[in-house]
């Protein structure tokens, strides 16, 4: 079949096999050339450096540029859990289902080990599945079979608690009054208002249910149990906080009162390591920087600020994407050379955070992202933001608009190749 993007809301409903490949290809490209120095992947490794990597959301965004790094940058071992829906004859898969796909094929072809896992990750059964897995990758690598590093990077509307069998459904609403504010529709270029009402107590407390840091904990708990977490195992969950003008509907928000929850976990992680004489494993949160992601197109605020926020950062030379935040993340944080001796050593915030997002939160760049948010109308949107590279990554976060790809070519769905 011939496959074309199909948006409906800034909402992309499909997704093109061969896209979703060449962008995992070209993110796997990135880490291999700056962490591994264009060494092969599977001569990588190093004293201090992961040797085995559970990566929890492993399919798209932040998740899957960090089995990259760990895999095709540190020549990882990788284990990746994701809930994605498969291809059809006459339909295709989720954008998660090619990038898994692409992933497990091109890690074979390095010689690195990579299992991937389908199934609901909040459930006690995928972390059963999970353990057996780590034990199978690491009989396979012959290595011993504990995971070192966990990436806690789960991103789902909904979540059944595996101890009540209540699903829980996240929102993403303000908290105690309504909201404005303006956005942009990135298909059409409009300014547009959007409005959201206060969120009730129960979806607030629903939303830190499926988004906060209990699953976080019963994974790490479930593994350490079990006997698969390594000594000196390091674990990082991801949040964003970004500049005060999306505080209402974001950090003061429900998605804000999910990740304060998500820093507590961390916290707790932190203290039952101290309390089990574990040194050297540690916990963090990363702070990241604002994203086109499938979610972010959707919240509100966030498609006008980011367009904005990347014009400037382009014009300044400091735009990242996701491989390019993970990739420093790695190697100027969490495995510099300091930081792989001792995680003490590792650079944190008051909060033990990693902040990953320094620049963008930089006082010069805020400034010139609210100038130019204040300027911004329908007549002169596209010369003062960046919607068309917000469109972009949005685009190519489905596997379209990505260069070299033929979408007038007939296609597969199944993406094999």
């Amino acid at each position: 079949m011939i496959i074309k993007p199909m948006v409906r809301n800034n909402i992309c409903i499909n997704s093109h096999p061969a896209g979703c490949a060449a962008s995992v290809r070209k993110q796997i490209a990135y880490a291999a050339r700056v962490l591994a120095g264009g060494k092969p992947a599977a001569e990588a490794s190093a004293p201090g450096l992961p040797k085995l990597a559970l990566i929890l959301g492993c399919s798209t965004g932040y998740g899957l540029a960090s089995r990259i790094a760990a895999a095709f940058g540190y020549g990882a071992v990788t284990v990746g859990v994701s809930f994605e829906k498969p291809a059809t004859e006459s339909k295709p898969g989720t954008p998660g289902y090619y990038n898994n796909l692409c992933f497990d094929r091109d890690a074979a072809g390095a010689g690195l080990v990579s299992k991937t896992l389908d199934g609901d990750a909040f459930s006690d059964n995928m972390k059963d599945l999970a353990v057996a897995a780590i034990k199978e990758a690491a009989a396979e690598a012959g290595i011993p079979a504990q995971a070192d590093l966990v990436i806690y990077s789960l991103a789902s509307p909904v979540r059944t608690d595996p101890k009540t069998g209540i699903m829980h459904r996240s929102v993403i609403k303000p908290i105690g009054k309504s909201y404005s504010g303006k956005t942009i529709d990135m298909m059409t270029a409009k300014i547009i208002e959007s409005a959201a009402e206060p969120a009730t107590e129960e979806e607030i407390a629903n939303t830190v249910k499926v988004m906060g840091g209990e699953d976080w904990e019963l994974w790490i708990e479930a593994l350490d149990r079990a006997g698969v977490l390594a000594p000196a195992a390091r674990t990082l969950a991801y949040t964003y906080i970004g500049p005060e003008l999306s505080w209402e509907i974001y950090k003061n928000g429900t998605i804000g009162r999910a990740k304060e929850d998500l820093e507590r976990a961390g916290k707790e992680i932190n203290r039952s390591f101290a309390s089990g004489g574990n040194s050297k494993r540690r916990a963090w949160i990363s702070v990241n920087k604002a994203l086109v992601t499938r979610a972010s197109a959707v919240i509100p605020i966030i498609p006008f600020y980011v367009s904005c926020l990347f014009r400037v950062m382009k014009e300044q030379g400091l735009h990242e994407g996701c491989i390019e935040q993970i990739v420093r993340l790695y190697k100027d944080r969490l495995y510099s050379a300091e930081g792989r001796e001792d995680p003490g050593n590792v650079p944190v915030d008051s909060e033990n955070r990693i902040r990953i997002d320094d620049r963008e939160m930089r006082k010069d760049i805020q400034e010139a992202v609210l100038e130019r948010m204040a300027k911004t109308t329908e007549e002169n949107v596209l010369e003062l933001t960046d919607i068309e590279g917000f469109k972009h990554d949005f685009l190519e976060a489905h596997g379209f608009d990505v260069e070299g790809v033929d979408y007038d070519a007939d296609i597969n769905p199944a993406g094999n190749e």
